[in-house]
């Protein structure tokens, strides 16, 4: 990951193709996200109850036709927001639920058009994927998107350098994986979760049921240790920050 790696990062053996936990840095605050919250989404308390800090709550791959709703009331219902990182294609597909998603006051962050593995694409292939996505965004919001996760946390500096290019400011990666892609239970999310803190960024999906069970009880898990969901904006040279909503 070069240049984008934390000042204390680790690396575990994992799924193939998944990238190393990667602790977030923080750093001083520069452009904002994509967002249009309704006053109903303020956050989950006072900022009293963030005593510990902030961290991101992201949900990849969406929008889904049989999670989004229940993910978005689930977040809602806790007075939580979160990231998503939209599959281009599936909004495109799904233009209805991208709107409700805004609408709940969550941030919208690029995923690519098709989640292909960009560090094997070449130059015009990587731009077409981060640019469609950043146009379909644009036209169905009205704002630039200004963060992107690449798919499977797969990044050069080519990939960088395009994101840039299409006015990214945070390259988001994770430092906390729930593993909901490999079959994790609502159980093992939560726990995966409980091990947060101020400044960390989880990685989830918009596409398992188990994932949308968790929300619930890793929003209370965060109250009881004085952490809040987050806002991820843009640092020095892509590196993600997770400030206050």
């Amino acid at each position: 990951m070069t240049s984008l790696m934390p000042v204390r990062a680790e690396r575990r053996k994992g799924r193939p193709g998944r990238p190393a936990l990667l602790t977030v840095v923080a750093a001083a605050v520069a452009a904002s996200v994509l967002s249009a919250p309704p006053s109903s989404a303020e956050g989950i308390g006072p900022r009293a109850a963030c005593a510990n800090g902030y961290v991101g709550l992201t949900f990849d791959d969406g929008p889904s036709t049989a999670t989004t709703p229940a993910l978005l009331n689930a977040l809602r219902a806790g007075g939580a927001r979160a990231t998503f990182f939209i599959w281009g294609q599936r909004a495109q597909q799904n233009p209805s639920l991208l709107q409700s998603t805004v609408a709940a006051g969550m941030w919208i962050g690029n995923h690519t058009w098709t989640h292909p593995h960009l560090t094997q694409l070449g130059q015009a292939a990587v731009q077409d994927e981060i640019s469609r996505t950043q146009t379909l965004l644009r036209q169905a919001t009205g704002q630039t998107p200004t963060l992107f996760r690449p798919p499977y946390g797969e990044t050069n500096t080519q990939v960088r350098d395009i994101a840039r290019q299409q006015g990214i400011t945070a390259e988001v990666l994770w430092n906390v994986d729930s593993r909901d892609w490999a079959g994790a239970s609502t159980a093992q999310i939560v726990q995966a979760a409980s091990t947060l803190r101020n400044g960390d960024i989880i990685l989830m999906h918009d596409g398992y049921q188990t994932t949308v069970n968790a929300v619930p009880q890793i929003l209370s898990g965060l109250s009881s240790r004085g952490l809040c969901p987050g806002r991820i904006i843009g640092g020095t040279d892509l590196r993600p920050v997770v400030t206050a909503p």
